[in-house]
């Protein structure tokens, strides 16, 4: 393998910066991670130090480039992956942020939300940016910035000030203040992006009083983004991929396809299922979203989320003690012969797609004298793959498409059980890959498209390999049956006078 077929990934996210370096294959050749604090300074804020985005963005990167470069590698591009909907205001001249960083979790905006929504603005949003009107997003962020920080508004307006989500801040500091810019997809998650025209969109920014100066310039995903400056990395690197964290993941798992789905289990699941050229409108409370913009060409997604997955996992062993260790679960849930009639709802935080209801709350149900640990265990299990499953039917109502396959990524796809169950239950083969770090691999993938280390999706598909296939194998009449137990479940649960 030629010494300069090497990517760094930069992977900047929400509790911890990433640096990864991959050959060719896509194969891990080096890394570093590295936590940084997070801030709360009022009920439901959520911030993050710039300078500690940036100083450990810059420590893992030069960590994992030398050692690379002590195993001969040469890396040839950068790509950039990060957080998404976090916004930052910063200076033009110094580069030096006006505020902290707005972290995607906060909810300080919303009132502002609220009001927009009483005023009848909701249903136009969502036609341009495919997104609905929520606080998670950065147009409202930024919004809190120009008004509450003493004297923005106005250095706004005279063009001295930048915005941006994680990327393009990361962008500016490595380039030294050269480049401006993000990508299709972080754009996307702004309220400010028009979707269909590709553009920001002037009435969206007349609606939020933004003005345009603060903008960057929105390139494709896999575009010449800029030189790192030599201060940083001893020698310039071009900068040729970036994409939001989800997406990344997107592509990472080589879902290039219309009808293919990544489905991310951690504390809670986000899944994307790529629609190709259309931007399908969501009658399901899904997310269009820009999966990726190559070569000018936009490829969509539908979007979902799924508030509670492995935590309920977590609940069991921190919150109950019932297991010491998430890993337990398997050898329990393999132990039963069936769930025995026991499900449980994980509302600890409301339902998400495609219910929507803040107000739900957990339950547990089927319980006997006979009930024990082994039950609850698969019962937690057993409501990924069922809350997955209502997840990929809203998106099959939206799209008229059943997912041709699931690949799997995340801290839970060690779980063989839970695999094997999950393609039961949404009944499509499910794929776990060999490279874990598909988030990464897929800012790498980006980077590599553009370097020309490869020339095609084909390629990158070619390049993507499981590590393990789960096939369906329930008898439909059993499928059936367990999901209609879900339902009953789940009715048992809502909030609203319907299900109460």
């Amino acid at each position: 393998m030629s010494a300069n077929q090497y990517i760094l990934a930069i992977d900047q996210g929400t509790t911890s910066s990433r640096a990864i370096v991959f050959d060719k294959r896509g194969d891990i050749i080096a890394q570093a991670q590295q936590e940084f604090p997070q801030h709360y300074p009022h009920d439901g804020w959520v911030e993050h130090d710039p300078e500690d985005i940036w100083a450990s963005t810059l420590s893992v990167s030069r960590q994992a480039l030398a050692e690379a470069e002590r195993q001969g590698a040469r890396v040839a591009a950068i790509g950039i992956t990060n957080q998404r909907e976090t916004a930052l205001l910063w200076e033009r001249r110094t580069g030096r942020a006006v505020y902290n960083a707005i972290v995607w979790q906060d909810r300080r905006t919303a009132e502002h939300c609220a009001e927009l929504k009483a005023r009848g603005q909701e249903p136009g949003i969502t036609r341009k940016t495919g997104l609905i009107l929520d606080p998670y997003f950065s147009a409202t962020k930024l919004v809190w910035l120009l008004r509450h920080v003493p004297g923005v508004a106005e250095r706004a307006e005279r063009g001295e000030l930048a915005f941006g989500t994680v990327d393009s801040f990361l962008l500016w500091r490595l380039t030294s203040g050269r480049v401006h810019a993000t990508d299709a997809t972080n754009a996307s998650r702004t309220l400010l992006f028009n979707i269909h025209e590709q553009c920001w969109d002037d009435s969206l920014l007349a609606l939020f009083e933004v003005p345009e100066a603060v903008l960057p310039e929105v390139k494709d995903s896999a575009a010449e983004f800029g030189m790192t400056d030599p201060e940083w990395f001893g020698r310039p690197i071009p900068i040729l991929g970036m994409a939001g964290d989800q997406q990344a993941a997107l592509i990472g798992q080589a879902c290039f396809e219309p009808g293919m789905v990544k489905s991310t289990y951690g504390t809670g699941c986000f899944a994307l299922l790529n629609t190709g050229a259309a931007a399908v409108p969501s009658q399901n409370r899904l997310l269009t979203t820009v999966a990726y913009r190559c070569e000018g060409r936009t490829a969509y997604a539908l979007e979902g989320s799924i508030f509670v997955a492995g935590a309920a996992v977590q609940w069991l062993r921190d919150g109950l003690g019932l297991i010491a260790s998430a890993a337990e679960t398997e050898r329990l849930a393999a132990s039963l012969p069936s769930n025995r009639g026991v499900y449980f709802v994980p509302a600890f935080t409301g339902l998400g797609t495609p219910y929507w209801d803040p107000d739900a709350r957990g339950g547990i149900f089927g319980l006997t004298r006979d009930t024990g640990v082994a039950d609850i265990a698969r019962a937690a299990l057993e409501s990924v793959c069922y809350q997955t499953r209502d997840l990929l039917a809203a998106m099959a109502r939206d799209s008229a498409t059943n997912p041709s396959t699931l690949r799997a990524d995340g801290g839970m796809i060690a779980n063989n059980w839970l695999l094997q169950q999950l393609a039961d239950i949404v009944d499509a083969p499910v794929d776990r890959p060999q490279i874990i770090e598909t988030t990464a691999q897929g800012a790498a993938s980006l980077a590599g498209l553009q370097a020309g280390i490869y020339d095609s999706f084909d390629a990158l598909s070619r390049n993507w390999r499981a590590s393990a296939r789960y096939k369906p194998r329930l008898a439909k009449d059993v499928r059936d049956r367990l999901l209609a137990g879900w339902e009953r479940a789940v009715s048992r649960v809502r909030s609203d006078s319907g299900h109460a």
